[in-house]
This record gives C-alpha cells, sequence and structure tokens, in this order.
C-alpha cells in the first residue's frame, strides 16, 4: 500500500507533508509533488499535514482520481527528490479546490 497525491495538489504544492515524511519519499515537479509507491512505508504522517487535502490512501482515491497512483509512480522516476519544506507558490489559494486541474499538470522543468 501506498499514499498518492492526487489532483488538488496540482498548482498549490504545499511542501508541509515533505517536512514529516521519515522515508524522503517526495519527489517535486514544477507544480505538482508525487510519493514513489516503493519508498512509501504508509505510515500515514504526510496525510493530515496536507492543508490542501490532496494525499490519499491508494485504496481511498476519490472517484475518477484513479490515474494518479500511475502518475505519481512515473513522474516519482523522474523529478528530484525533496526533503525540506518550500514555500508554496504565491497563488496557490486561488488553486486550492479548483477542479479538472489533470491538463495544468507540468511534468517537465524548463531548461
Amino acid at each position: 500500500m501506498t499514499f498518492v497525491v492526487g489532483e488538488n495538489c496540482i498548482n498549490c504544492k504545499h511542501t508541509d507533508c515533505v517536512e514529516v515524511c521519515p522515508v524522503d519519499c517526495f519527489y517535486e515537479g514544477p507544480n505538482f509533488l508525487v510519493i514513489h509507491p516503493d519508498e512509501c512505508i504508509d505510515c500515514a504522517l504526510c496525510e493530515p499535514e496536507c492543508p490542501v487535502n490532496a494525499i490519499f490512501s491508494e485504496d481511498e482515491l476519490p472517484e475518477g482520481e484513479q490515474e494518479f497512483l500511475e502518475i505519481n509512480a512515473d513522474l516519482a522516476e523522474k523529478w528530484p527528490n525533496i526533503t525540506e519544506m518550500k514555500d508554496a507558490p504565491d497563488d496557490a489559494e486561488e488553486w486550492d479546490g479548483v477542479p479538472n486541474k489533470r491538463e495544468k499538470l507540468v511534468q517537465q522543468w524548463e531548461g
């Protein structure tokens, strides 16, 4: 079992979850975080830390977000590991709860 970062993290990208992870299994993209499924120890410490409720146990992913299990696994292999908390984007509050953000997911860093 693993935890999964879901759609609401897109453009919010708070990193409170990273700070509490005992195994450093978070990876950072330009506007989203993911959890590496092979590194997650299912401790559940990250879930309550997410201010936008974007982290779920894989068996509790909301309807319509099953693809995020695969997205997390794929992008965790491509993105750099993040182990320290950073400031959220300036407009993160404006993006919290916005539906259908999947198309806004940026998968590659510029440069």
